[in-house]
């Protein structure tokens, strides 16, 4: 009774006494590197609507559980609820398409096929097999299901569900029927002479096999791939063509191998790798099989428009250049994109060199292609709605039979396009020195919904604006980032919206576009940021241009002490191709909290959006074309000049970290400007460009075989004579995207050099992004202790 009655009394002062909220206090590298979900909070990710557009699913962990959970909210009650199990595996996926009269839609969803009723919403499953379905699309005349299983192309109908095989692709080579010669064929032809019963055997055999090959007619026709793969199968809306990609691996091409040291096993393990920039492409093929003819060919990219143009470059390699003689590039075609009528087809062509993006008409009964748009860039093709790569389609669609839109970076900036693909007659849909960053097209096809950077380059915003083109309706107000999902009726939107101080959070609004009102407001569904957290006052930076060398505006963001130490650091974030002097919450919120410290502790922070960043068009994303470690390094070395001119920063107390391509930034300016930075940290970084992957790096730098110069020009481990202040550099060993192996060969470079002032940590169980919070803290303790000591 007395342990009962202690109890008791315990639990009523806790009841009476409520539990004081933690808060931060002063900043230290142990508390910021902490797991986020346990004192920050889970942000709101992968926003979906229900088919009903009355409940907003996403993921989300406010209970600090291990993994996140998906979570329902309901419009009509406004209250978030746990999604069971259970009933999640019965919800639809996000990425589906609709009928003609949109009425259903397909998705899948596990490996199957779904059918779901945007009527009544109800849900029929149309596969259930342990192979995986994949692709569902609907027939011209919306009766029948296409999909891919495996290597060949299937439908069923709707009505009755008769499974039908498209296609009948098979690996190796057809054997053919062998024919006896010389001594067998003497014999046989004699036997066949001599006896009528085998002769008349044989007659019945071959009238039953030529019964079963004419039963066998209504089969696809066989079609051998030898060793290579298939993918991208299509059929015509009209069910009359069927497209796919053939692609043969360079089985020449060697992969790298990543060492895993820490292992379950006890023993080190091997991790297969990427290969390297320049190592044997695939080739790729596109073929048509026309049905009704029973004939498969090969597409020619003989006739488009350029094919045989030669890069810029090769002028600094004669050899190279007088060499060239009308060689024919390497291409992938991507596509069709058919018209819901089937009268036209459009496919894109991408050269594998990355400076040409053909858009093109395909006459799949003729094989002819018509060329209806050609961007070339001496640099590389790229920019939003563009992709980078030579299997990205990019942003590309209908407007109605006869026109399509899509992406172009031709004025410098990316933007929207319309086209008539029987006239040719291109119209630009928007313009100016902004991007369009996305874009929907509404399902009635008359107005098309899209994020820019209009307003300033670090916010971005949601518009909508007639599939004509003209004016466009700013909908979203609040300054930052907002990531918008229509509802399927898209009459409300579902926000996913941050601040720079400020973490995402999920918001729903109505559309204005469809209710016709100015008075709509987001509404806050979501409170992910737990009061740890909001205890410190987290700093705005501020987002201020400054002046390049070359006359440019370099976008910055300021981290300003309120009594300087005279000490100044430069972060440089990671990727090239990204933006972070924005005014929305970074994905590099731990840097972003470092840097928080780091002012409090009297250092001015800068961090730049150096040439090559996105958000600021072609010329700026091309600035390091042949040349990294160029302008975006001595837009880095100007944002040191403008703190000591506007800052009064000592010249000789300015450190620089970043990592990734930040790191690979840190270690150019300590080698190659060394006056500049007197203490560098650089994580996982590219010591050498001729050991990263070919997709990045071939755009920017070409293939080191053929250009050899910008290899030579862009790769720190040849600099590294030129090292005179502190470095650290902090690697994972399981990094499989900047190999470790790449840190060891500088190690050792740095070692024949007889360099003293540098060190190397290592972390054997992180990859390239590290998860460990233990890992994080050892890395930002020394970082810390770097400019502690040597600034």
């Amino acid at each position: 009774m007395r342990r009962y009655f202690g109890y008791t009394l315990v639990a009523l002062y806790l009841l009476s006494s409520p539990l004081k909220a933690q808060t931060l206090g002063s900043l230290t590298v142990e508390k910021i590197m902490r797991d986020p979900k346990q004192w920050i909070g889970t942000s709101p990710t992968d926003i979906a609507w229900s088919e009903d557009s009355k409940t907003i699913y996403f993921n989300w962990n406010p209970d600090k559980n291990v993994a996140d959970s998906l979570y329902g909210y309901d419009l009509s009650s406004k209250k978030i609820n746990k999604i069971a199990p259970a009933d999640r595996k019965t919800l639809p996926a996000k990425s589906a398409v609709f009928n003609k009269q949109k009425t259903q839609r397909l998705y899948e969803k596990n490996g199957d096929i779904f059918l779901i009723s945007t009527t009544d919403f109800k849900i029929r499953q149309l596969t259930n097999t342990v192979e995986r379905e994949s692709d569902p699309a609907f027939s011209s005349d919306d009766q029948k299901v296409i999909f891919t299983r495996g290597m060949n192309l299937f439908s069923i109908a709707l009505d009755g569900g008769l499974l039908s095989q498209l296609t009948d692709f098979k690996t190796g080579t057809k054997k053919a029927d062998a024919k006896p010669e010389g001594q067998e064929k003497f014999l046989k032809d004699d036997q066949l002479a001599m006896f009528e019963v085998l002769k008349e055997r044989k007659e019945k055999k071959d009238a039953g096999k030529k019964i079963t090959d004419a039963e066998k007619a209504a089969y696809p026709k066989e079609i051998y791939l030898g060793e290579k793969n298939v993918s991208n199968q299509e059929i015509s809306p009209d069910g009359q063509y069927i497209t796919y990609r053939l692609t043969q691996t360079n089985k020449s091409a060697k992969s790298t191998i990543v060492p895993n040291y820490v292992t379950e096993s006890g023993f080190t393990e091997d991790i297969s790798g990427r290969t390297k920039v320049g190592a044997p492409a695939s080739d790729s093929e596109f073929w048509v099989y026309n049905i009704k003819k029973d004939t498969t060919a090969k597409v020619s990219v003989k006739g488009i428009p350029g094919i045989s143009d030669k890069p810029d470059y090769l002028k600094d390699y004669p050899k190279l250049d007088s060499a060239w003689k009308n060689k024919e590039r390497d291409v992938v075609i991507n596509g069709p994109f058919w018209s819901e009528n089937g009268k036209h087809a459009v496919i894109i062509v991408r050269s594998l060199d990355a400076k040409d993006r053909w858009i093109m008409a395909l006459d799949p009964e003729t094989m002819a292609l018509k060329l209806l748009d050609r961007q070339r860039d001496e640099a590389w093709i790229g920019g939003p709605g563009i992709g980078g790569y030579p299997m990205s389609s990019g942003e590309i669609g209908y407007i109605d039979e006869n026109n399509i839109y899509f992406q172009s970076e031709e004025t410098g900036y990316s933007h929207l396009y319309s086209l008539n693909v029987e006239t040719g007659k291109k119209t630009a849909l928007t313009s100016g020195n902004f991007e369009v960053q996305h874009v929907d097209l509404s399902k009635d096809k008359k107005t098309f919904y899209i994020i820019t950077n209009e307003v300033h380059p670090g916010e971005q915003h949601f518009y909508s604006m007639s599939v004509t083109g003209g004016q466009r309706v700013r909908i979203t107000r609040q300054a930052g980032a907002n990531e918008v999902t229509l509802s399927p009726d898209e009459t409300k939107l579902a926000i996913r919206y941050s601040q720079s101080n400020v973490p995402w959070e999920l918001y729903v609004m109505d559309n204005p576009a469809i209710s016709n009102t100015k008075t709509a407001q987001p509404e806050q569904i979501t409170k992910s940021v737990r009061q740890e957290f909001l205890s410190y006052p987290w700093r705005k930076a501020k987002v201020v241009t400054i002046k390049a060398t070359d006359g440019q505006n370099i976008y910055a963001r300021v981290y300003e002490p309120k009594k300087s130490n005279g000490k100044a650091v430069i972060f440089v974030h990671g990727a090239g191709y990204l933006q972070n002097a924005h005014k929305w919450w970074s994905q590099y919120f731990r840097e972003y909290m470092f840097n928080n410290m780091l002012v409090d502790k009297g250092y001015t922070v800068l961090d730049l959006d150096y040439r090559a960043s996105s958000g600021y068009g072609r010329n700026w994303r091309t600035g390091i074309y042949r040349f990294m470690g160029g302008k975006d390094l001595t837009d880095n070395t100007d944002g040191a000049k403008w703190l000591i001119k506007n800052y009064g920063i000592n010249p000789k107390k300015i450190g620089i970290y970043g990592g990734s391509y930040g790191g690979f930034i840190t270690l150019m300016g300590l080698f190659t400007t060394p006056d500049v930075f007197a203490a560098g940290a650089a994580l996982r970084p590219v010591t050498d460009w001729a050991a990263y992957n070919h997709p990045y790096t071939a755009n920017i730098l070409n293939e080191p075989q053929s250009d050899s110069l910008a290899y030579r020009k862009s790769s720190p481990i040849y600099y590294a004579a030129g090292l005179k202040n502190s470095l650290l550099m902090c690697h994972g060993m399981v990094d499989v995207n900047v190999h470790y192996q790449d840190v060891v060969r500088l190690s050792q470079r740095l070692i024949e050099l007889g360099k003293n002032d540098w060190e190397l940590a290592s972390y054997p169980m992180e990859d390239h992004a590290f998860v460990e919070a233990s890992s994080w803290t050892d890395e930002y303790k020394r970082i810390l202790k770097l400019f502690e000591e040597k600034l």
